[in-house]
């Protein structure tokens, strides 16, 4: 299994609802087991920069791949980068 996370910061939080919902239609693209898009709930005692983590799971890495090319998510990265001022990806084996 892959699990896929990403954080985002904006550059305006005022809009998190709305890119949270933009970012939502990457849940209707194949090959993910579990996805989520959730805003941060900045409770940590040092660092509370991050506005929004996407978290998906994914079978192996090829379905990773087969999603990071699906048109859905052409078309929700290109909505969603103008309005980020910061994008942080991590994948890892669970």
């Amino acid at each position: 299994m892959i699990r896929h996370i990403v954080f985002f910061t904006l550059k305006n939080p005022a809009e998190i609802d709305g890119v949270i919902k933009k970012l939502q239609r990457l849940a209707t693209i194949p090959g993910s087991t579990l996805f989520e898009v959730k805003a941060n709930f900045k409770s940590d005692l040092y660092g509370n920069d991050i506005d929004i983590v996407v978290y998906a799971e994914f079978p192996n890495m090829d379905a990773m791949k087969a999603y990071k090319k699906h048109p859905t998510y052409n078309e929700t990265t290109a909505a969603v980068r103008p309005l980020r001022e910061l994008r942080f990806a991590a994948d890892m084996q669970g």
